[in-house]
């Protein structure tokens, strides 16, 4: 990194989803040498995602959502994969003529999220069937 000295206090941080193309370049000494790893959150951690999204959109939650009991139906979901979950289940909502965000939307956010997954993953193998 040009620019810096070697006694500037300067710490310079990057975030990426896609580590595996990432230019070699940057992971040179001197550059972006540390990688941290994170992982996807436990449960206590997918709730306060989804509690910090819930009310930052300022969503009226129906009385029978749990967000803890969401947060377990989502194992491996990512913070991003959370917010996304908030907005479509507020979207399903809001097609359905909602005024309140119910456990039936989030339900139906959750089978769409993982259907598309699934949807991914079959057709990666298709066509890798198909490179054969």
């Amino acid at each position: 990194m040009d620019g810096f000295d070697t006694n500037s206090a300067v710490i310079v941080l990057g975030a990426t989803n896609r580590a595996d193309v990432l230019d070699p370049a940057l992971r040179r000494p001197g550059r972006f040498d540390r990688v941290v790893t994170v992982e996807a959150p436990d449960k206590f951690g997918r709730e306060s995602i989804l509690k910090v999204h819930a009310n930052r959109k300022e969503l009226p939650l129906g009385k029978d959502v749990d967000l803890s009991g969401i947060a377990a139906m989502t194992t491996g979901f990512t913070g991003a994969d959370l917010a996304n979950l908030v907005n479509e289940a507020a979207l399903l909502a809001g097609r359905s003529n909602k005024e309140i965000v119910e456990k039936i939307d989030f339900i139906s956010a959750v089978e769409r999220s993982i259907a598309v997954c699934f949807s991914v993953i079959s057709n990666l193998v298709l066509l890798l069937s198909l490179l054969k």
